[in-house]
């Protein structure tokens, strides 16, 4: 939960939703699935990617912590990572969301209620 202060556009190559938040608030998957990548990198901080049924993944940026490794099955709604404010792209703590299926960006906004 929190408030979009980045909206999914992809004619600016922004294939998320930046949801502002307070740091250290719980991040949750959104369903059920496998961790492919549980990593740090230089741009976008603390990463998390999830493989979910029907070619379905998720992505959560900028966390300040991780809570599951590579390799790890999670369920729906369990804590994953941390918010945070991590790497040379994040503008202060939020969490840049992603949502991909077949290959292709989705708009996370007619899938879930950020509010």
């Amino acid at each position: 939960q929190g408030i979009i202060s980045d909206g999914f556009n992809p004619k600016n190559k922004h294939f998320a939703v930046d949801i502002a938040t307070d740091k250290n608030q719980s991040v949750k998957s959104v369903a059920d699935g496998r961790v492919i990548f549980s990593e740090w990198t230089a741009q976008t901080g603390y990463v998390i990617i999830i493989e979910h049924k029907f070619s379905l993944i998720s992505v959560y940026k900028h966390n300040a912590s991780l809570l599951k490794q590579q390799g790890d099955f999670v369920t729906s709604g369990e804590v994953i990572a941390l918010t945070g404010d991590t790497g040379e792209l994040s503008t202060g703590t939020h969490l840049h969301f992603e949502l991909w299926s077949d290959g292709n960006p989705i708009n996370p906004e007619e899938f879930i209620n950020f509010n």
